[in-house]
């Protein structure tokens, strides 16, 4: 059944969570209170998302493989993104495969996406230009012709403010049919009528070092990683390991560590209980043992002191809906 929903969050882990047709981390890069705005639209076979955040983060999963999915940033007048290493300009679209990116911003940022099952995306080929078409073994990214990437943008703008605005337009059978037949039309125009930009060869055997990476950090997420540990299971020296952080998710690697034991930190926080737990043990367990400096770091970074998210109710949620509808919020699908 067609609908929609319209979120705001002031924490990233509530919203990654709810971010449809994959899993993913959002990891913010940069010092201040997290802010993230995230539409949902339903429609009979198409859906719609739109993320808005007001800091830089790194984005970090993989499409769920029963969508095919695009991704683009949303207006002209934004930065460039940054996925698997690769430059990804305003007028230009990410086909996602179903392996695991990383996906870089470099501040506030608006995220469009389009879904369909790959049996619809190979119908709706069918039917608009006579052939079939299939999700990419590889991601792929493309840029389309400039009327008909306007023209995209212009369709999903106006699906996602309804959302916003006037939701139970969204829920009209014909409303939602006639909104999605003018949707997946651009979508299959934009990726028939498009450039490819092929990635170079060091750009995918980086990408492999850095799923290397990932593996490492996900066999071990509850202890701290060292570089020297990355360097042995990775197999490459620091320079290159360096390099292949820079090109993927913009900063160093001891910096990237750093950060992500911070957030490994923050979910233990949120998770331990104030009356058996402390800030030190948690601290020291992710490697943190000036405990002054992580202190002031965490408050930093998270806008609010380690022992403010410790003592949080386990039931308090950091998310704002604007009504209920029928679409379930953590379906992934």
């Amino acid at each position: 059944m067609p609908g929609s929903r319209f979120f705001t969050f002031t924490d990233p882990f509530p919203c990654q969570a709810t971010i449809r047709g994959g899993d993913v981390e959002i990891c913010p890069t940069a010092k201040g209170n997290f802010h993230a705005n995230l539409t949902h639209v339903n429609l009979h076979r198409l859906w719609l998302q739109r993320l808005d955040e007001r800091l830089p983060r790194i984005c970090y999963g993989a499409v769920h493989p029963d969508r095919a999915a695009i991704e683009f940033p949303f207006g002209a007048n934004q930065r460039e993104f940054r996925y698997r290493g690769m430059e990804v300009s305003p007028g230009e679209i990410v086909i996602d495969d179903t392996d695991p990116v990383h996906r870089k911003t470099f501040g506030a940022s608006q995220l469009g996406a389009m879904s369909l099952t790959p049996a619809d995306l190979a119908s709706a080929g069918r039917a608009i230009v006579g052939r079939e078409l299939a999700r990419p073994s590889v991601m792929r990214i493309v840029r389309p012709a400039p009327n008909a990437m306007a023209h995209l943008w212009a369709l999903h703008g106006e699906a996602t403010v309804l959302a916003k605005s006037t939701p139970d337009r969204l829920t009209h059978p014909e409303v939602a049919r006639s909104l999605e037949e003018a949707l997946v039309h651009a979508m299959i125009r934009c990726l028939t009528e498009s450039t490819v930009i092929d990635s170079d060869s060091r750009a995918l055997s980086h990408t492999a070092v850095i799923s290397k990476l990932e593996e490492l950090l996900a066999a071990n997420c509850s202890q701290p990683i060292y570089l020297s540990e990355v360097c042995a299971a990775t197999g490459v020296s620091e320079s290159t390991l360096r390099r292949c952080c820079y090109e993927h998710v913009g900063m160093g690697p001891i910096r990237y560590l750093w950060l992500r034991r911070m957030h490994l930190a923050r979910a233990a926080l949120l998770r331990g209980d104030a009356a058996t737990a402390t800030v030190t043990s948690i601290a020291t367990d992710h490697g943190f043992w000036e405990l002054g400096r992580f202190s002031v770091e965490y408050r930093k970074l998270f806008g609010e002191l380690a022992s403010t998210t410790l003592g949080r109710p386990p039931n308090e949620q950091r998310i704002f809906r604007n009504r209920p509808t029928d679409l379930p919020v953590t379906d992934f699908a």
